[in-house]
């Protein structure tokens, strides 16, 4: 996939991770979120042995990492 789906990909990964957490960020975040999302859901797949290929699976492992990358940055900024 290009730069151009990474980024839309990023976008509604962050936003979907967003709504499931209950939290409120913009744009930029979301698209971070959901980019690093991505990430961490492709390695957890990648170790797991699951392949989702095309944009859905894509959407779908990019939203499971954003929403794991959440739950961790809430965990951290609790004890902070």
């Amino acid at each position: 996939m290009g730069i151009i789906a990474w980024i839309i990909i990023g976008i509604v990964a962050g936003w979907l991770a967003e709504q499931i957490m209950g939290r409120n960020h913009g744009l930029i975040t979301n698209l971070i979120v959901g980019v690093i999302g991505a990430l961490i859901g492709g390695f957890i797949a990648g170790a797991l042995g699951i392949s989702w290929g095309g944009w859905i699976g894509s959407t779908i492992v990019a939203t499971i990492g954003a929403v794991i990358l959440l739950f961790l940055l809430g965990l951290v900024k609790r004890r902070a």
